[in-house]
């Protein structure tokens, strides 16, 4: 499992656009690109930043049931992640993940009341590569 993650986390860390998918109201999958996450904890933790009134943060919020894609076009292998998407209001972790950069999104800044943090955690996933899928658990 250790070389599986450190080759997973070299391929999410070379991406500049991760994938997000929630699920919608009528039960369907609902898939946005994102920047690269601001964090991560190996291949089990992400965080994104987004705007508190989005549709994504509505979703994650009545269903936190949530899938997150990374593809490398060049070599064409992709890992999919499955797991649970939190919305996170704590001013610490906001604090935490903010960066003067993000200025540019939040006209209020880090506390300006649209700024909030989404938070993925993994607990399964697939990975696509060299004409082969292989699934694995997250621990």
């Amino acid at each position: 499992m250790k070389q599986l993650t450190e080759s997973l986390e070299k391929l999410i860390d070379k991406q500049s656009v991760s994938f997000i998918s929630s699920v919608d109201e009528n039960g369907f999958p609902n898939t946005k690109a994102m920047l690269a996450p601001v964090e991560r904890e190996g291949i089990k933790t992400f965080y994104w930043h987004t705007n508190s009134p989005s549709m994504r943060v509505k979703q994650y919020r009545a269903n936190p049931k949530a899938c997150i894609y990374f593809c490398d076009e060049l070599s064409f292998r992709g890992v999919m992640l499955k797991g649970t998407m939190e919305v996170v209001d704590d001013p610490a972790v906001r604090k935490e993940i903010w960066k003067e950069e993000f200025s540019i999104y939040y006209e209020g800044g880090m506390d300006g009341g649209d700024f909030i943090v989404l938070k993925f955690t993994a607990e399964t996933g697939r990975l696509y590569g060299n004409y082969h899928s292989e699934d694995f658990a997250i621990k």
